[in-house]
């Protein structure tokens, strides 16, 4: 039976050894050669990466196989490495495209096939639906050139893609008066890409790095997923708390996304890490240009780009949707709910190790604490902003919910009134106090997400509770 292979946020993810084999995987390679081939990119580069989940490197391999065997040209890398090296190297090495073997933050069995395009950044919604298309039904339509002779022709090399990567860091960021500052880091790579980095990057002062899960193992002990939040970040909360680290920085498994602690141990959420990135930019490097967010994220950012005065870009959720965006305004700062923000300077891509060091940079260059930096932000943007997010799975069919969701009108959420609703990805009610319910039923599974943020901390969980009774699951 032939798998239909679709395409969510950044490619394919699936699990591995059912629908993710070493077949599919050609299949999906095939597909990105023909959409490179018909945009006339016969006999030019494209990147090939992967993480360190299992069997990563093999996988990759059998993708440069087919893209040599399609006449285009494959720069591997030399090993595991993380997403956002990736995506520079499309732009170092004037590439046309890169496949990254990797399913990012997902649970231990699955892998996955992200794609990008000339700037390393996301593919929009269109190019992955022609990318879909061009995906052949049987391996016998997929051209493979064998490894062994792709590299004695040269239409496969294998690179160091940190070389180019860590030179374009002196542009964006100075970081020796991080070495010098005599912080104690801890940081959490989970198992996965972003080990060893911050290591390489800060020593030779007077800096302590201390890194934690930073072998290779694809089953990600002590967590469920390599995803940087509650509870897959507790552990590494702790090692803080034991180190009496000033901070703790967290990678997902790929190290596009980053997740943070302050100095007491306690995570700062993913909303707060974007606004505070954000205010690092405009008050503290002095950075003007636009920010674009996900529905998903924060108010605050409105907030800071009337403060500021920059325009702020709403988007769907996902890459596919910023990077477009970021690219088309030339923004200083794109992101996401998850964890992922991109920078100007930068590739339109999310990077979870220029994220950290900005974030370094601040506490240097500021003198402040987190738990310091959190409250001066609240003071900027009118008190504190809360946020959480519940994942459910349902059963039945998808369209009755959402028809429940369109249907309910309701007036109040969480005891606060509602004044919009916003359907640009999923259902978002606006509430009075500036926060918001957002509802999102996934693409790929039979999955329910509820998410709000709202300056009233004690109605956190009744906003969460009302989103999942309209969507008719309580």
């Amino acid at each position: 039976m032939v798998t239909k292979i679709k395409f969510g946020t950044d490619g394919w993810r699936a699990r591995v050894a059912e629908e993710y084999t070493f077949e599919n995987v050609r299949r999906c390679a095939q597909g990105f050669a023909a959409y490179m081939l018909a945009q006339g990119h016969r006999g030019q580069t494209v990147i090939v990466g992967h993480d360190k989940r299992y069997r990563g490197e093999d996988f990759a391999a059998a993708a440069a196989e087919v893209l040599a065997g399609n006449g285009l040209n494959v720069l591997l890398t030399d090993g595991a490495t993380p997403t956002p090296v990736i995506s520079y190297a499309v732009v170092a090495k004037k590439a046309v495209g890169a496949v990254n073997i990797t399913a990012s933050h997902n649970p231990p069995t699955d892998n996955g096939f992200k794609v990008r395009d000339a700037t390393g950044g996301a593919i929009d919604p269109a190019g992955l639906k022609k990318i879909e298309a061009l995906i052949p039904d049987g391996i016998e339509d997929v051209k493979i050139k064998k490894l062994a002779d792709a590299k004695a022709d040269g239409s496969v090399v294998t690179f160091d893609a940190a070389i180019d990567y860590i030179a374009h860091l002196d542009d964006l960021i100075d970081l020796q008066p991080i070495k010098d500052a005599g912080l104690k880091i801890v940081v959490d790579a989970m198992w996965g890409n972003g080990a060893g980095w911050f290591t390489r990057l800060l020593s030779g002062g007077e800096t302590e790095v201390i890194e934690i899960h930073a072998e290779r193992n694809p089953i990600f002990p002590e967590m469920k997923r390599p995803e940087p939040i509650p509870p897959n970040v507790n552990v590494g909360l702790q090692a803080a708390k034991d180190h009496k680290a000033d901070i703790f920085i967290v990678n997902d498994g790929d190290a596009d996304r980053v997740g943070f602690g302050d100095e007491n141990g306690e995570f700062i959420d993913q909303l707060r890490a974007y606004a505070l990135l954000a205010y690092y930019l405009l008050e503290v490097r002095g950075e003007r240009g636009a920010i674009v967010k996900t529905l998903s994220t924060t108010t605050m950012l409105n907030k800071l780009g009337k403060i500021y005065d920059v325009p702020v870009y709403e988007t769907g959720v996902g890459f596919k949707y910023i990077a477009p965006k970021f690219t088309e305004t030339d923004a200083m700062i794109g992101g996401e709910e998850s964890g992922g923000y991109a920078f100007k300077g930068n590739v339109p891509e999310r990077d979870g190790i220029l994220a950290g060091l900005y974030m370094l940079d601040m506490l240097v260059r500021t003198g402040k604490k987190p738990s310091e930096l959190l409250s001066t932000l609240f003071d900027l943007v009118g008190g504190e902003h809360y946020y959480d997010r519940i994942d459910t799975p349902f059963e039945g069919d998808k369209q009755e919910k959402i028809d429940l969701v369109m249907a309910a009108n309701p007036k109040t959420i969480g005891g606060l009134k509602v004044t919009e609703l916003v359907t640009i990805d999923g259902y978002q009610f606006r509430l009075e106090d500036g926060g918001w319910l957002l509802i999102r039923f996934s693409g790929t599974e039979p999955v329910l997400r509820v998410y709000c943020e709202t300056m009233h901390g004690d109605k956190v969980d009744a906003i969460l509770q009302d989103g999942l009774k309209i969507a008719g699951i309580k």
